[in-house]
């Protein structure tokens, strides 16, 4: 009884804290848009959809894998830190370019390290190299390298546990925006479609009127061509339609919320991450599965977001530890940025 008792209470804990997690977002959402909190029974109607929003981003969230050490000292020992950084020294370089990581330090003056998300642009580019085979060597042979760069830390936590939290709050975040997103759209669409209905009106008036008054006495007009007539006629009657379609001006709010609740309500639609497995040599050389090189090579598993944006972005991810006494001065970072400019070489 007593094991069956705990296993209630654990349950009813994780009921509390997944209500909680759902009252946050909507509370997020309608700060984000006010007037939308007018809308009938507007949190009752929302709170499934973001749910099941919570349960999907919460599950996306847990399957990343523990934050790895991002430093010079596991650049040779650790095969995700070396393939995604060219060299020890770059590390420490790319991650002290993050505004938002020096910030963190500046907060938490306290913390030794920062907990953040490592978010990359993964590029695969198919080329000619060498390789050896047996002892002969080869040239010109088809390969397929991967690097990564467009490095940037944009979130940080004081431990795992609060930088995934802020993660789901802010995948969530993204879904509102979303939803919010398609119900800005359908204003700009009923916007257009009533000027395009104005413009299409007066010009129906103009041709119309061209038989009537004194030109249709003595002439000097352009004769009205009926087949243009009945062409704006029936766009009249097409741009009515879908005007009609959007409803009326004082449903706009109900079809904002039903934007909103139908992203909330399939998250899979707009938030995915897939895990991309390579084999990779020292050199970010893909080593395919028959192939047999004899160099050294490992398989890695690489975290890849989806983007909701227009159009549509793939970025590589990680969590990663990066230490304070990394942290290279604002200086360094500023005289690096400009001779990488100057040489062309920003990444």
């Amino acid at each position: 009884m007593g094991l069956l008792h705990r296993i209630r209470r654990e349950g009813d804990k994780t009921t509390a804290k997944d209500k909680a997690g759902v009252d946050a977002a909507i509370e997020r959402l309608l700060a984000l848009h006010p007037q939308l909190g007018l809308a009938r029974s507007c949190q009752k109607r929302l709170a499934p959809a973001v749910a099941a929003s919570l349960a999907h981003v919460r599950a996306l969230v847990d399957a990343v894998p523990a934050a790895r050490e991002a430093s010079a000292a596991a650049w040779d020992g650790d095969p995700y830190i070396h393939a995604w950084f060219g060299a020890p020294d770059d590390v420490a370089s790319r991650m002290s370019r993050s505004a938002e990581l020096r910030a963190f330090f500046a907060a938490n003056g306290d913390a030794p390290e920062a907990y953040a998300v490592l978010g990359m642009e993964l590029t695969e580019r198919h080329i000619l190299g060498a390789r050896m085979e047996g002892e002969t060597m080869r040239r010109d042979v088809p390969q397929t390298t991967v690097s990564f760069s467009d490095h940037q830390v944009r979130m940080c936590g004081r431990d795992d546990a609060e930088l995934r939290e802020e993660i789901v709050r802010r995948l969530l975040d993204e879904l509102a925006l979303a939803g919010l997103g398609r119900g800005a759209a359908d204003k700009s669409r009923r916007t257009v479609l009533e000027r395009e209905r104005a413009l299409l009106k007066t010009r129906l008036q103009l041709l119309e009127r061209q038989g009537q008054g004194i030109r249709s006495v003595i002439g000097g007009d352009v004769a009205s061509d009926p087949g243009e007539l009945a062409r704006l006629q029936a766009q009249v009657e097409e741009n009515a339609r879908d005007l009609a379609g959007l409803g009326l001006r004082e449903d706009a709010l109900e079809r904002e919320l039903e934007h909103v609740r139908a992203v909330f309500a399939q998250p899979e639609r707009h938030l995915s991450v897939s895990t991309r497995r390579l084999s990779l040599d020292r050199m970010n050389v893909v080593i395919e599965p028959a192939t047999s090189t004899g160099a050294p090579m490992i398989d890695l598993e690489f975290r890849i977001a989806r983007l909701p944006t227009l159009p549509p972005r793939a970025r590589a991810f990680s969590l990663v530890r990066f230490a304070r006494t990394s942290l290279l001065p604002e200086t360094s970072v500023f005289e690096e940025a400009e001779q990488l400019l100057s040489s062309g070489l920003w990444s």
